[in-house]
C-alpha cells in the first residue's frame, strides 16, 4: 500500500507519505499531523480526524489557490492532543471522488446546466475505510474506536456521506460549506434511511454569503438547510449554524476553524 514515505524530521510534526489508492490505481500524498506530545514508543493514544482537500489543510505554502486552514498553527498554538489525517485531493477527479453519485437534478437547477461529474465517491471513502484507515492505526499509536472526519464544501458532502455509510466508524463529524447541491436528492434519500444513533455529535454551518449570486446563494442556503432539518432528527448531538458573512473561500473556512474544535470540546480532546 506505502509506495515511499518520508518524513519532515526535526521540529516539524507533519509526516508526509505516498499511498496507493487501490480504487483508482494511483498514488496520493497523505499528510499526517502527530502532535508534540507523540512519541512512537510511547504509550499514550491519541483520537484521528480525517480531512479531505489535503493540500489546503495545514500550510499556505502546500495549498491550492495560496490558501489553507493553517491547521498545523492552530493546533500547535492550542496544544490540541490530536492527529489528524489529510489526504490530497486529485484536482481533475475532485468531484468524481467528493460526489458519491452522478450530479442530480438540484445540481442542474443551479449550475443552469446538466453535469455528469460525480460518482465515485463510493470507492473513495471505502479506500479511506477499509485501506487507509487501517494502515494508519497499525503504524501509529491511535484510539481506534475515536475516529472524527472533517470537510469543507464537496469535503463536507463527502463526509456525511461517510457518517451514513459507515456511523459506527465516524462517530464524530464536523462539515462547512458543505456542497451537498450536487447530489442533493440522493444524499436527502440516505440521510433518511440511514440509523445514526451510534453518531456521538456533528456539526455543520454554511455562510449567508457562499456566493455573489442572489440566486446561487439562496439555493446554497436551502441545499444545506434541508439536509440540516433531517439530521437534526437523526443524529442525537447535532448543532447546525448559519454564519453571518460566511463566505466560500479559505480565508473564511480558516476563521471557522476554532468552531469546529471548541464545539463541545469534542474532536481531539
Amino acid at each position: 500500500m506505502i509506495e515511499g514515505m518520508n518524513s519532515a524530521g526535526g521540529d516539524d510534526m507533519i509526516e508526509i507519505l505516498n499511498v496507493y489508492m487501490t480504487p483508482f490505481c494511483e498514488t496520493r500524498r497523505i499528510s499526517v499531523y502527530l502532535p508534540h506530545t507523540y512519541h512512537p514508543k510511547g504509550k499514550k493514544r491519541y483520537p484521528v480526524i480525517y480531512m479531505h482537500d489535503g493540500q489546503n489543510v495545514f500550510r499556505d505554502s502546500d495549498a491550492l489557490g495560496g490558501s489553507s486552514l493553517s491547521l498545523e498553527d492552530y493546533l500547535d498554538h492550542n496544544h490540541v492532543d490530536v492527529m489528524v489525517v489529510a489526504i490530497d485531493q486529485n484536482p481533475d477527479e475532485r468531484i468524481n471522488e467528493y460526489c458519491p453519485w452522478v450530479n442530480g437534478d438540484f445540481s442542474e437547477h443551479m449550475l443552469e446546466y446538466k453535469c455528469h461529474l460525480g460518482g465515485k465517491g463510493e470507492q473513495y471513502i471505502d479506500f479511506v475505510t477499509k485501506e487507509l484507515k487501517p494502515f494508519i492505526d497499525r503504524r501509529y499509536l491511535t484510539l481506534k474506536d475515536n475516529t472524527s472526519m472533517v470537510g469543507i464544501s464537496l469535503g463536507g458532502l463527502i463526509s456525511v456521506y461517510a457518517a451514513c455509510k459507515y456511523p459506527h466508524i465516524y462517530n464524530q463529524v464536523a462539515v462547512l460549506s458543505s456542497a451537498f447541491w450536487r447530489n442533493q436528492e440522493k444524499m436527502e434519500e440516505l440521510i433518511s434511511k440511514s440509523d445514526l444513533s451510534s453518531i456521538q455529535r456533528l456539526y455543520m454551518d454554511w455562510g449567508d454569503c457562499e456566493s455573489e449570486d442572489e440566486e446561487i446563494n439562496r439555493k446554497f442556503h436551502v441545499s444545506n438547510e434541508r439536509v440540516a432539518h433531517l439530521l437534526k432528527d437523526k443524529v442525537p448531538n447535532f448543532t447546525s449554524s448559519v454564519i453571518v458573512g460566511g463566505a466560500h473561500h479559505y480565508t473564511a473556512f480558516k476563521s471557522r476553524v476554532p468552531q469546529i474544535f471548541a464545539w463541545d470540546k469534542h474532536i481531539g480532546y
